[in-house]
């Protein structure tokens, strides 16, 4: 249902006033202009990339340009992200003296004071309302994984995090609700070799991340994170060499998998491998060369190589499923 503004009544700044009255409280006049930049940057909307994974399953049922499935999706898209916002937000205001010994972390709003911890719990309170409303709209079976989502990181925040192992599986976890998410948000269905490869390379991202702060713990001698005491260098070598094996004979079975043979009609899908190689042989040279695989957002912003791995990966599966209808084509 659609509301109109009576003509006779006069139009009053609502979103300003709220604003004003909400921060002027918290913050000095003199922080005022930079308030929408730090409030942003608490959100880590570079992170919501992340969260393109909901539009993974329509894009492997070849329905990716069904407009309706897509309007869903785009706002499936930003409740996720204002939800995980918030996770962000807990956080950051729970590792508030963490973050400041870390090289790279002290300068996020929370921990550089650039955000006051009041103004904070606001947003907090805002982001996961409003992502929460928006689940509810798109599906109430959404809503209820994205609850799921939100309750297994407020737990990682709280303290799960701090277990070793069980960190990085939690992290993988968050990538595999947001698959089910999209394929409930798009009514698709996601088959289990999907599921499989995403928790695998989703864990190969996290274990590489947790290498980075074993880099940072023997360069500084401070520890960077309490389930870091459970990792060293070798250990973390050998599960990104057994990872990295184990995805690439995941993808090569489901692209040989009859049944992926027959639901897209062709037996082509294989020859994506090679881009998948790429990508992992790229992201290992990163990790052992470079040793700098703090944020794989970062990664996936900078790194060209990376980016047109991934580009041309998305381009051959488009073409083999999407082009053309006669798939004899390839033949």
């Amino acid at each position: 249902m659609i509301f109109e503004r009576p003509k006779n009544k006069v139009k009053r700044p609502f979103p300003f006033t709220f604003y004003l009255f909400t921060f002027n409280r918290i913050l000095p006049r003199n922080q005022l202009p930079f308030i929408p930049v730090q409030y942003l940057k608490l959100l880590r909307p570079h992170h919501w990339v992340k969260n393109l994974f909901l539009f993974i399953p329509l894009f492997f049922a070849g329905e990716l340009f069904y407009l309706s499935v897509i309007g869903k999706l785009i706002v499936a898209f930003f409740s996720f992200s204002l939800v995980a916002s918030s996770v962000y937000i807990i956080n950051d205001y729970k590792d508030i003296e963490a973050d400041r010994k870390h090289p790279v972390k002290c300068k996020r709003p929370l921990a550089s004071g650039a955000v006051p911890r009041p103004a904070a719990l606001v947003f907090l309170v805002l982001c996961l309302a409003l992502g929460l409303g928006l689940a509810w709209y798109v599906k109430p079976k959404f809503l209820f994984v994205v609850s799921i989502y939100f309750v297994l990181n407020l737990f990682y925040s709280l303290g799960l995090k701090n277990i070793s192992i069980l960190d990085i599986i939690i992290l993988s976890i968050g990538f595999v609700l947001r698959i089910k998410a999209g394929g409930i948000a798009s009514d698709t269905a996601v088959s289990s070799w999907l599921i499989v490869m995403v928790f695998l390379l989703a864990l190969f991202m996290a274990v590489a991340k947790r290498r980075d702060d074993v880099l940072i713990r023997h360069a500084s001698g401070q520890e960077m994170r309490k389930a870091a005491k459970g990792y060293n260098m070798d250990f973390m070598n050998v599960m990104l060499a057994l990872l990295s094996a184990v995805i690439i004979v995941c993808y090569l079975m489901y692209t040989l998998d009859p049944a992926t043979m027959k639901r897209f009609e062709t037996y082509r899908l294989y020859y994506t491998t090679l881009f998948v190689i790429a990508g992992l042989l790229r992201y290992l040279q990163i990790t052992y060369v470079d040793n700098n695989t703090g944020s794989p957002t970062k990664i996936l912003y900078k790194d060209r190589f990376i980016q047109l791995t991934i580009a041309l990966w998305i381009l051959s599966f488009y073409v083999i499923i999407y082009l053309p209808a006669n798939k004899s084509f390839f033949d």
